[in-house]
């Protein structure tokens, strides 16, 4: 970050293009669109422009107090989806004697052209406009020399007609941008896909980006580019296949399909019975976590590889596997906190297209809906190297194949019972066969536990329901 006596020096320099002064503290408009042009850095300057809140025109401070509420509303600009693709900023307070001042420093973005809600925002000398088609051109060929992803490599061999240009218009351009922006656009069909990483001019063909987006035939051009489900019986993939479906085609189609099929096929509710009048509903793989982790290995794997995206299901888990292992700066030791994007002309479409939210939250969320549903957490196998893995473990409640003895022993034990007693209301000799069959699986699953601590036959020894199995009875509300 500027150090205090920089700030100060940039504060009187009025004609600096890379400064902007302002004493308003609730424009976010106004802090969207400076942050957004500093990114884009028009001029090459390749230092960072600075949104500097608190100060008058002529550099003087207005006096102004920086609230944390004030450094949380700017600090949230960074990731709540209007500036694409996301920010490089950091922010800090400074204090002088007459005032206070909010510097967020912005770095330029080496995937120009940025645009704040659909508008590409430049400085032009010490002010700020929306970009022309010249400027916008010069941005994109920015971001041409800058990008080393293969998602943004030309498809040699390609053309625009090995595009869904219709897709691209109905689908992708009206959640892109506002209405009034798309009715101005004038250009040729070529130059609005090269503005967003879908074509490249220089070689007069689509880019990979394009192809795997909107593509009549991605596997013309990338044999691995689809997503392979299996139903296994068991626990292995030696098991009888009881089901398999190849989700293949353009992602703008296929996203939809698949979080079609996770909400009606995986995340489906299944009932269980609580007793011989009643029963509930469970959810073996919630709807969001099952859908993140699957959008997520999408968006991240290597389209360079042959190999598809793997969507396993078997009876007590849920495996998918996708080509790549982590990539960039996310490293074992720094997962899920640190993120990078393996292909970044995807990963801010498929935000565009919501099916992915990029705040590095996903995992967090993933987890916290897992345990949530009684499935525990998600385990990550980051030791493939060359792959990704994850594991989905089905809920407990869903796994569990509970007879109608199990469960009454279950309602019977609200209150502490003897073993006597749990018998006699199952109306069973108090046998050892009996107890392995019918409690002992209870107690195994943690479902009720002993009132004294040791084993069965300590003197006085009750059991009663615990946490656990109270869910089985009575699932909490949430």
């Amino acid at each position: 970050m500027i150090s205090k006596d920089e700030l100060e020096k940039l504060l009187l320099d009025i004609e600096n293009s890379r400064v902007e002064r302002t004493i308003s503290i609730a424009n976010k408009e106004k802090f969207g669109e400076a942050i957004c042009a500093f990114c884009n850095d028009l001029p090459d300057s390749q230092q960072a422009g600075y949104l500097i809140i608190g100060a008058n025109d002529n550099g003087s401070r207005c006096g102004l107090k920086v609230t944390d509420e004030l450094q949380l509303n700017i600090a949230a600009i960074r990731s709540d989806g209007n500036i694409q693709p996301q920010p490089a900023m950091a922010i800090e307070k400074f204090t002088f004697p007459d005032g206070e001042l909010l510097v967020a420093e912005v770095q330029p973005s080496n995937f120009p052209p940025v645009r704040y809600k659909g508008r590409i925002w430049i400085r032009v000398g010490a002010r700020k406009s929306v970009a022309n088609e010249a400027e916008e051109k010069i941005l994109y060929e920015k971001r041409a020399a800058n990008i080393k992803t293969f998602d943004a490599m030309p498809c040699i061999g390609g053309n625009i007609d090995d595009l869904d240009i219709k897709l691209f218009k109905t689908e992708y351009l009206p959640k892109a941008f506002p209405e009034d922006i798309l009715l101005e656009d004038k250009r040729e069909m070529e130059l609005k896909l090269q503005s967003l990483g879908f074509y490249d001019l220089r070689f007069g063909c689509p880019t990979y980006a394009g192809i795997i987006l909107f593509g009549n035939n991605p596997e013309k051009f990338l044999p691995g580019c689809y997503t392979q489900y299996v139903r296994f019986a068991g626990e292995t993939r030696a098991g009888e296949i009881m089901n398999e479906h190849k989700f293949h085609g353009n992602l703008v189609q296929v996203l939809s399909k698949m979080d079609t099929f996770v909400e009606l096929s995986i995340a489906k509710e299944k009932p269980l019975p609580i007793s011989a009048l009643r029963e509930t509903k469970v959810i073996s793989y919630p709807y969001f976590a099952t859908r993140e982790l699957l959008m997520n290995a999408v968006m991240h794997r290597d389209y360079e590889s042959n190999s598809p995206t793997r969507f396993y299901e078997f009876d007590s888990y849920i495996e998918i596997q996708n080509a790549g292992g982590l990539y960039g700066k996310a490293r074992p030791e720094n997962f899920p906190d640190v993120n990078d994007y393996r292909n970044p002309i995807i990963s801010e479409a498929m935000k565009i297209l919501g099916y992915v939210n990029r705040y590095n939250r996903g995992i967090i969320k993933v987890q916290k809906e897992l345990k949530e549903n009684g499935n525990g957490k998600a385990i990550f196998d980051l030791t493939l190297i060359t792959a990704f893995k994850v594991i989905e473990p089905i809920s407990a409640r869903a796994k569990m194949k509970l007879n109608e003895r199990q469960i009454a022993t279950l309602e019977f034990c609200k209150t502490a019972k003897s073993r006597e007693e749990i018998f006699a209301f199952l109306g069973l000799s108090n046998q050892t066969k009996n107890y392995v069959k019918y409690v002992q699986p209870l107690i195994d699953a943690k479902m009720i536990i002993f009132t004294k601590p040791g084993k069965s036959d300590v003197r006085g020894q009750q059991y009663v329901l615990s946490k656990s199995g109270g869910e089985i009875i009575e699932p909490s509300e949430e």
